[in-house]
């Protein structure tokens, strides 16, 4: 991975951390006793950022206008895919 690949990565998780009122966790990639990139709302998450990797998932959301997808590889458990703001709103309304 490059210099231009690493600051991308901690600038996204810089910026996920920020939306979430939580914290980047540092050298999450570098060590294997850091876990998930960015800890907010009482979880850890792993933060990936493409140029143009998910523009399916995004579609999915934006064709049909609706609040949340759901995708499932075979043999896998289904994962639920939502817009941050709406995952925000759920996990501050607890």
């Amino acid at each position: 991975m490059g210099k231009s690949q690493r600051d991308k990565g901690a600038r996204v998780e810089r910026e996920i951390a920020a939306i979430l009122n939580g914290k980047r966790v540092p050298l999450s990639g570098a060590t294997s006793f850091a876990k998930g990139d960015v800890e907010a709302l009482g979880m850890k998450f792993e933060v990936k950022a493409r140029k143009d990797g998910f523009k399916q998932i995004y579609g999915w959301l934006e064709k049909d206008d609706v609040d949340a997808l759901v995708i499932k590889a075979d043999r896998k458990e289904p994962l639920v895919v939502l817009p941050i703001s709406t995952f925000k709103e759920i996990k501050e309304g607890e």
